[in-house]
């Protein structure tokens, strides 16, 4: 008998996974390229088993974050028992279900364990689906020209009362607010221009870079670009996916660790010099 498709025995093996909750409903699979470098395959082949798991009903394409789990793949059966809130799609979700689902994970987990991507997968979800709902807003006006509006001011309330009793001077807890705002900004900018690109190319994300590879190419077998080359070996060996839900956690606790650090050295001061 002839062998089994390779993209077959793939698409099998993700199914599984799938069943078994890993991933949760609502969450990214793998992509193209990091199916590629798992099994050794062809980029094409990857593509034809999630495009065989598609036609199942398990994946649908989701335009800010590829590819992720049907919310009615998983068999009930299947759940973890901890996870008392039903799966539901990021409109369904509120500021109730979020802060409970945190408040479960610190208290079976503890609060160093605490994450976005934590509280995401505990409500069944994609990672960054509580606090992307409306990424378009972050084009509506430069930070240099706030809108004087009432809700704008209960968000700068919130996050100045954290910084007020650090004995900061307002210029530092404005600059701080506003670096802030920048950073979750910036990230919400990215996923709109994503949703910009996807309608105007028809192209997801893993198609674009597929589509990238001779040009990446030319430009690193000049070997005028040592390091960025190395990079890109090792990331295309590994199957890197720039996960813009990552760089969000990765740029907070950065931004927050460091200024946790200035703050301290300054304390008393008024200034963070």
């Amino acid at each position: 008998m002839p062998a089994e498709p390779r993209y077959l025995a793939i698409a099998a093996e993700l199914r599984r996974r799938i069943a078994q909750g890993e991933p949760a409903p609502g969450a990214k699979v793998p992509s193209t390229r990091r199916i590629a470098a798992e099994w050794g395959v062809a980029a094409a082949t990857a593509a034809k088993a999630l495009a065989a798991l598609r036609q199942e009903g398990l994946i649908r394409a989701e335009p800010r974050s590829g590819y992720v789990v049907e919310g009615s793949s998983r068999p009930a059966a299947t759940k973890p028992a901890h996870r008392s809130a039903p799966h539901g799609r990021p409109e369904d979700l509120t500021r109730g279900r979020i802060v409970q689902a945190a408040i479960e994970i610190a208290d079976n987990e503890g609060l160093a364990v605490l994450s976005m991507r934590g509280v995401a997968a505990r409500l069944g979800v994609a990672p960054m689906s509580p606090n992307r709902r409306h990424p378009w807003l972050a084009q509506l006006t430069p930070i240099t020209r706030p809108l004087p509006l009432p809700n704008l001011a209960v968000h700068a309330e919130f996050a100045l009362a954290a910084l007020d009793g650090l004995n900061l001077g307002a210029a530092a807890m404005c600059d701080l607010h506003v670096l802030l705002v920048s950073h979750v900004q910036g990230i919400a900018v990215h996923l709109e221009r994503e949703q910009q690109a996807l309608g105007a190319s028809g192209l997801s994300e893993d198609e674009w870079m597929d589509n990238q590879a001779p040009s990446l190419e030319a430009i690193t077998g000049t070997g005028r670009y040592p390091t960025f080359t190395r990079m890109l070996t090792t990331l295309s060996a590994e199957g890197y996916d720039l996960i813009l839900d990552d760089l969000f956690e990765l740029g907070l606790r950065s931004l927050l660790d460091g200024l946790a650090i200035r703050i301290c050295k300054s304390a008393g001061s008024g200034e963070l010099g």
